[in-house]
Order: structure tokens, then sequence, then C-alpha cells
């Protein structure tokens, strides 16, 4: 399957003249609103900064809600799963490999009744040669954690 048409993946010379901001930026698509097409923009996932590191992004909760009115725990698991997925593919070279999410878990600790965004951080765990595992921390509008999850993404070679 060919890769989407405006994923953006620094090169070397991006990492050294582009801010986390400006790289961020890049991966929200040429209209700022995500890859069209894509599960990330369909839910909204606005990334803030990206480093091969740590990347930053939120997502709006109106509109991710579950009927009950509380922000829905599979929309937390998403922004989770593509932060760890586009953290993967920060640290490849997608000429001769890609990054495919294999495991992911969670656990909600609070609910999200109101705000307007919630934010996710994702940092880089561990990186092998085939495996690279993220800690994602959802938290709601005040700071305060309402999701912790983990995603093990594979690296397979490019095909």
């Amino acid at each position: 399957m060919p890769l989407h048409p405006d994923l953006f993946v620094p090169t070397p010379e991006d990492w050294e003249r582009l801010s986390p901001e400006e790289l961020a930026a890049r991966l929200n698509g040429p209209q700022g609103q995500g890859l069209a097409g894509t599960l990330g923009a369909r839910l909204g996932i606005t990334f803030l900064s990206v480093t091969r590191q740590r990347l930053l992004a939120r997502m709006p909760v109106e509109g991710n809600r579950q009927p009950g009115g509380r922000l829905h725990g599979g929309a937390s698991l998403a922004l989770a799963e593509e932060l760890a997925s586009m953290g993967a593919w920060m640290n490849l070279d997608p000429r001769r490999q890609v990054a495919v999410g294999v495991d992911l878990n969670g656990t909600h600790v609070r609910g999200v009744v109101a705000g307007d965004f919630v934010t996710g951080e994702a940092t880089l765990a561990y990186r092998g040669r085939s495996v690279m595992v993220w800690t994602v921390e959802v938290r709601d509008g005040r700071g305060r954690v309402s999701s912790l999850a983990r995603c093990t993404c594979h690296v397979v070679p490019a095909s």
C-alpha cells in the first residue's frame, strides 16, 4: 500500500533547521487539518510539537464523545496510537522501513466531560531495530491525566 501523499517525514536537514513546532505543523497536512482521509483528521487531531523522542498533540472533546457525554475512551486511545505511530515514523527512513502498531493498551483514570481539547504527550520508552514502545499521557484542559496508554510499533521493511 502506498504512503499517504501528504505524509511528511523529515530529512536530516529538516531536523537541523526546523523547530519542533514547525515540524508539527508539517504533520498537520497542507491545509493544517490533518492528512485527508485518515482517522486522525476525522478526530481533529492537531500536532503541536514533534521531536524524535516526544510528540505533543491535541484533540477536541466535542465530536469525540460517547453517548453518555464523556470523551470516548476509544478516541483517547486513537489519539495515543496516532502519536506513537507518527513518533515511530519520525525515527525511520520510509524508503526502507515502515512502522505499524501491534499493541495498544490504556487505562482511563478520569472522565473528561468539559473543556475544548485534550492533549496527548507521547514519549519514546524503547527503541530497538524492529520494535519501538511509546508511553502516552492524555490530559484534560486543566492538565489532569485522563488516560495512560502504551503503544508498541513494529518496524518492518518497506515493500
